[in-house]
């Protein structure tokens, strides 16, 4: 099982291509690289879960996002919400562009994008300098752990290390919203 590990740790296992355990808005979730083909692979086996979902990226600033989605795409006043409502727990599906891989988008033609207030989901992005996975630490189809003791033994031994610290405690994954015209999906 890996040890609980500092942000400057835990950049250098991304680096490597490595996954991650940490805590979000609402409950534990996993992360990588997002251009990391290998590493997204990994974790959706890790997950028994299918490429064709799509995974979410999240963020420290809607500017590290800049270049994986076609704000042009949306209305003016639909781009305004999106960014309007971060940081903080709002996950929004937005129009991608060609840079984000299919391994990301899954079947869709959009993105799952966040920009996240938790402070070690911002610091870690900080740190890594860019988006990163984030996805619920739990095998598909099971509860999503809300504490740290939560995290189910395969997903303590999947990963390459734990980060510390507490979900913000919201009752639930955040929820997801279509960005084109704000219809909650999740």
């Amino acid at each position: 099982m890996p040890a609980s590990s500092s942000i400057t740790d835990a950049i250098a296992i991304l680096h490597r291509g490595g996954l991650l355990a940490y805590p979000t808005e609402g409950v534990w979730g996993l992360g990588c690289d997002p251009f990391d083909e290998a590493a997204v692979l990994r974790l959706l086996a890790l997950k028994q879960r299918p490429v064709d979902k799509g995974l979410i990226l999240v963020a420290a600033t809607a500017a590290q996002l800049d270049g994986l989605v076609d704000w042009d795409a949306l209305p003016a006043e639909r781009r305004d919400a999106v960014l309007a409502s971060w940081p903080g727990p709002h996950t929004w599906i937005v129009p991608a562009t060609p840079r984000v891989p299919r391994w990301i988008t899954g079947d869709h033609a959009g993105v799952a994008i966040r920009v996240s207030a938790h402070p070690v989901v911002a610091a870690l992005c900080e740190a890594f300098a860019g988006a990163l996975v984030s996805t619920s630490a739990n095998l598909a189809g099971d509860p999503a752990p809300r504490a740290h003791d939560e995290l189910a033994p395969r997903i303590r031994a999947g990963v390459d290390a734990i980060v510390a610290g507490e979900t913000s405690g919201l009752e639930q994954p955040t929820a997801i919203r279509d960005a084109r015209n704000g219809r909650q999906l999740r």
